[in-house]
């Protein structure tokens, strides 16, 4: 049984979604991201959602389909530049904190305190002792942040080294994508397995039961997103909160007001 689920999940996976179908799952996800902001509002929840990953794994294409159709005042996004020289002498978790959500906010963070246990432990920017500390406190901060109330999910996109290879190479002759291409991604591109061993020493370290990671593949990123989506919606208990029925009011009359004789510059209409 295990090994025919397994098959057809392969299957699936092999099977290109179209846009089409896409859009029309999403859309009835997006219906379910606007409940859960109702219920975050009215109940003053607070969610904080974690993605981490390798470069191009997706994660910026997973949160911006998160927050396509809510309100940016609720679910509101951090990616938290490099740290300035007064933030590096403070205790390292301590500029991310300030960012934790409140009553009724869902704060997502792209890229988070697990750069210690990823970039800045792979690239040198912190030291093996130094890591090892982070990741020895991290749980009892996670479990300080869930026990305070917040929601905590934490989400990494998995991404094969040749699928990574396309979309970094697509940042390169893509115009539209060469901002995305930092010296950081070129300096990690050739460091995959010291990456991929910081990511199993990060995992057996903080995959808690109290702050578990889940793990989405995200070579196909529509599904990935559709998935992860999915996923964050199981696992936060919303539901629809009442609304009251909405009708426009009529317009006033216009009585005696008249359309300004003022010459507007108003844009070329190309299309």
């Amino acid at each position: 049984m295990a090994k025919t689920q397994a098959k057809n999940d392969r299957s699936l996976e092999n099977k290109p979604l179209s846009y089409k179908e896409y859009r029309k799952e999403l859309f009835r996800l997006h219906v379910e991201l606007v409940k859960l902001q109702e219920w975050v509002v009215q109940t003053g929840s607070k969610v904080c959602i974690v993605f981490e990953g390798r470069d191009g794994a997706g994660k910026g294409g997973t949160i911006k389909a998160i927050t396509e159709r809510v309100s940016p005042r609720i679910f509101r996004v951090v990616a938290l530049p490099a740290p300035t020289e007064r933030e590096k002498s403070q205790m390292y978790l301590q500029r991310y904190l300030p960012h934790l959500p409140a009553a009724g906010e869902v704060v997502i963070f792209d890229r988070s305190w697990y750069n210690r246990a990823g970039v800045e432990r792979v690239l040198g920017f912190c030291s093996d002792e130094d890591a090892v500390k982070f990741l020895t406190a991290v749980q009892l901060v996670e479990q300080a942040i869930v026990e305070s109330g917040i929601i905590l999910l934490k989400y990494w996109l998995e991404v094969s080294q040749e699928e990574q290879t396309r979309r970094l190479e697509a940042r390169i002759h893509d115009g539209r994508k060469v901002w995305k291409l930092s010296d950081m991604d070129l300096k990690s591109y050739g460091r995959w397995y010291d990456y991929s061993r910081a990511r199993d020493a990060m995992f057996s370290a903080s995959d808690t039961q109290i702050a578990p990671w889940f793990v989405a593949n995200s070579n196909d990123k529509r599904r990935a997103r559709l998935n992860i989506i999915s996923n964050l919606l199981h696992k936060i208990p919303y539901e629809a909160m009442p609304r009251k029925s909405v009708t426009l009011p009529k317009r006033q009359k216009p009585d005696d007001y008249k359309e300004p004789d003022h010459p507007f510059n108003y844009i070329a209409e190309k299309f």
